[in-house]
């Protein structure tokens, strides 16, 4: 598949994620050297790799959860060499971890959108409890 652009492509496989029931992030980039082009860009579930464990302190109270599970699931983007488009390079689609269903999709972190209306209660709230401290 061919894309004009690198934002192109990166936003077919956030829309492929959507419908299949996971997250993406932006993983890594490689650049040419001789005129600083994007020649790959690899774009994986957001459950791909393992956390490194943090190091224990006397300081902290809250435990982080375990987000990410190993999964290999990426899409990489290569730059076509005499042109500025895009194509899929490799793509592998098997995940370790259990998709979202269809019900449970709008729960997804890329699904989830704050109104103005809502940005504004938020900020309103949190003002008002810290001058409540």
């Amino acid at each position: 598949m061919k894309f004009d652009t690198l934002l192109q492509g990166i936003s077919f496989y956030e829309n492929y994620a959507r419908v299949s029931g996971f997250d993406t992030r932006l993983y890594s980039t490689k650049k040419r050297k001789s005129d600083g082009k994007i020649s790959l860009k690899y774009c994986v579930c957001n459950k791909e790799g393992f956390r490194e464990t943090p190091r224990l302190q006397s300081n902290c109270k809250k435990k982080s959860l375990i987000t990410r599970m190993g999964c290999n699931a990426r899409i990489t983007l290569k730059l076509i060499n005499g042109q500025d488009n895009y194509i899929i390079f490799s793509f592998h689609k098997g995940h370790t971890h259990p998709l979202t269903t269809p019900n449970s999709a709008h729960h997804t972190k890329q699904s989830r959108n704050l109104t103005l209306a809502h940005k504004k209660y938020i900020m309103d709230n949190s003002r008002a409890n810290i001058g409540a401290i």
